[in-house]
């Protein structure tokens, strides 16, 4: 059996009243008029199809959800995740699907406490999002996972489903969209009016995506985390036990604790009172977090091509 350990630093976060979870890491819309849906190919003939844009709802608990059909069948509800690193499905969406296990392949994924837990990989031939004919461009390697918190049948990272295509993520409109990174990609030299144009960093081998903060640290975006800032913190036992209690995907238990909100910059953007929490319980190791609350008022577009970043206010046009 080929094994490989992915250590799940952030995701799918959900606090319930005494559990939750995480997800690996592996690695007639509002559009931006300069950044239209893929029209034409560098050679000037039509592109393959683009998927089009999906609506999404917000759950608090579970992440941004929207409906999806696996190798045809379906609907099967899926959480948008940037922080996850490849597309993560239950034991029951394989089944049902008939998802083609890879022979012999597995892996040890860990959640932000580091304890971990075995995942089988699989390969979907076929994922479609919003309706039935909504294709996604390419078959997927994906996770079979023990465990996926309730109501939720995938976890969806969008830069491996969507690839190569880029993708926009408003969070205010409920709407994920497609690009074609190659006639219609982030320029950094056209900054928009408001918001900024960052760097796409890495994080080792990983395609996740983490900006620099004015700090100099990292921070993951991380769409399936319900967090603002977050924080690791080396605090007391008497700090543990005022966190609120999370369960991470390895089984795991983290704690959260909502402080004073403060003030952080990515590029030329200024987050004023933003959302702050600190982490309890987490591995030596896990980055900063930039989860939905301090990210909600944005479109957050991600050019997996020139390894580019925007982050506008929902609505704005550059």
């Amino acid at each position: 059996m080929t094994t490989a350990k992915v250590l799940v630093l952030s995701g799918v976060l959900i606090a319930l009243a005494a559990s939750g979870w995480a997800v690996p890491k592996s690695g007639a819309a509002h559009l931006p008029l300069h950044r239209a849906i893929i029209s034409q190919s560098s050679t000037g003939k039509a592109s393959a199809t683009s998927p089009r844009s999906v609506r999404f709802r917000e759950a608090k608990s579970r992440g941004l959800l929207t409906g999806a059909w696996f190798n045809d069948r379906g609907p099967f509800t899926v959480a948008i995740d940037t922080g996850a690193g490849i597309t993560i499905i239950s034991a029951r969406l394989a089944r049902d699907t008939g998802a083609r296990g890879l022979k012999n392949r597995s892996m040890q994924i860990a959640g932000l406490s580091g304890r971990e837990v075995t995942a089988h990989e699989a390969m979907i031939d076929k994922i479609a999002l919003g309706d039935r004919d909504n294709l996604m461009p390419r078959a997927l390697r994906v996770l079979i996972a023990p465990q996926l918190p309730e109501g939720v049948d995938a976890v969806l990272d969008p830069t491996d489903a969507y690839a190569p295509l880029g993708y926009s993520i408003d969070l205010p409109q409920g709407l994920v969209s497609a690009f074609d990174p190659v006639n219609n990609g982030i320029n950094r030299n056209r900054p928009p009016r408001e918001g900024a144009v960052v760097a796409w960093l890495r994080d080792g081998q990983g395609s996740r995506p983490f900006v620099r903060l004015s700090d100099g640290k990292k921070a993951l975006i991380d769409t399936g985390s319900h967090f603002g800032l977050a924080i690791s913190n080396a605090g007391s036992s008497e700090d543990y036990r005022k966190a609120r209690l999370s369960s991470d995907v390895g089984g795991g238990t983290i704690g959260s604790r909502r402080v004073a909100p403060i003030t952080v910059s990515i590029g030329d953007l200024v987050l004023r009172d933003v959302p702050t929490d600190l982490l309890d319980g987490v591995e030596k190791g896990a980055p900063v977090i930039l989860g939905r609350d301090a990210l909600y008022p944005f479109r957050l577009t991600f050019d997996p091509l020139h390894r580019l970043i925007e982050i506008v206010p929902s609505r704005h046009d550059n």
